[in-house]
């Protein structure tokens, strides 16, 4: 199981790689991405593709709205990960 801590990490360091402008330092963890920096449909859809690689989760298309805030991903994948 992952902790919060985790998966805020490997979450802010995919946010990074695709979203390089992206301030991680001062994210809003309940302000959707898109509203924070420029993160465009295709960028949402690489982050949600690459978080099911890298945490090793499926992610249907219909829960990938749960990914639009920092807050929303570590509380789906928290559920997703968890025993």
């Amino acid at each position: 199981m992952l902790t919060e801590d985790q998966i805020k990490e490997v979450a802010l360091d995919l946010i990074g790689k695709i979203a390089p402008e992206a301030d991680i330092e001062n994210l809003d963890p309940a302000v959707r991405f898109r509203d924070q920096f420029d993160f465009d449909s295709v960028d949402f859809m690489n982050f949600a593709v690459a978080l099911q690689e890298e945490l090793k989760v499926e992610i249907p298309e219909e829960d990938c709205p749960n990914l639009a805030t920092l807050k929303g991903c570590i509380e789906y994948l928290k559920s997703k990960t968890g025993p």
